[in-house]
């Protein structure tokens, strides 16, 4: 199973990419799992940092659109400290705004299925932008 974590700016326009993901047939055959933060248990006050390192332990993908480096705690930063090797990378929606277009939401499902799929090539990369 893959779990991927929806981090809260995702929250309107997650449930389209899963179902695209699900018309298409990925989410039964690679066994893909959507968590909210309210799933996981975190808040929307939870420091990036903190989300990051949530997601590794838990082993699940986190999917963002707006983190950025705005502090120490920033998503950013805590990547380029303390990234490794084995780390999985951050997913991020380079335009979260034009997911409801299906042909983008399309795309970006795509994208993401390509990174799962090919997931030991990604590991350690940091942060990769979709589509």
């Amino acid at each position: 199973m893959t779990a991927i974590l929806i981090d809260h700016n995702l929250s309107g326009t997650a449930p389209l990419l899963f179902g695209t993901l699900q018309s298409l047939g990925w989410v039964e055959l690679l066994e893909l799992e959507f968590v909210s933060f309210t799933d996981a248990g975190l808040g929307v006050d939870t420091s990036d940092r903190a989300i990051w390192h949530f997601a590794q332990t838990h082993g699940m993908l986190l999917l963002t659109g707006n983190r950025n480096r705005a502090g120490v705690d920033s998503l950013e930063q805590t990547i380029e400290e303390e990234n490794f090797p084995e780390s999985l990378p951050v997913i991020t929606v380079s335009r979260q705004n034009d997911l409801p277009q299906s042909a983008y939401r399309r795309r970006c499902a795509a994208r993401l299925i390509e990174i799962i799929v090919d997931l030991k090539i990604y590991r350690g990369v940091g942060r990769i932008y979709i589509p």
